[in-house]
């Protein structure tokens, strides 16, 4: 069973910075394809990057603000926020999987979630 810790969240102001971090146990890290989600108020959850063994995507809003990286020694992925906006508030969820998409029904494995707001 995989488990998916996050932490690393919190207030930022706008323009700020923040970094997330995702520690994955109970599986070999290595083989599965890890990503972020997102899900603010009255809201679906959508994808905000998915990195596999050899490319990431990124959704279209965070794109050269965001970014994935994964250190396997420490069975740990990471999400790092730049240039943070209003509009990027909402609890991020770690994710995991054997085959990943952008769509939701495609993640094996959540964290608990973790709030990010960032004030105007």
């Amino acid at each position: 069973q995989v488990q998916l810790v996050e932490s690393g969240g919190g207030l930022a102001q706008a323009g700020g910075s923040l970094r997330l971090s995702c520690a994955f146990s109970g599986r070999s890290f290595s083989t599965y394809t890890m990503g972020w989600f997102r899900q603010a108020p009255g809201k679906e959850r959508e994808f905000v990057g998915i990195a596999w063994k050899f490319s990431t995507l990124y959704r279209e809003s965070v794109k050269g603000r965001f970014t994935i990286s994964r250190d396997i020694a420490k069975n740990t992925m990471y999400l790092q926020m730049n240039t943070l906006k209003p509009e990027d508030t909402a609890v991020y969820y770690c994710a995991a999987a054997q085959e990943m998409s952008t769509r939701p029904q495609s993640v094996d494995y959540w964290g608990q979630g973790t709030q990010v707001t960032v004030s105007s």
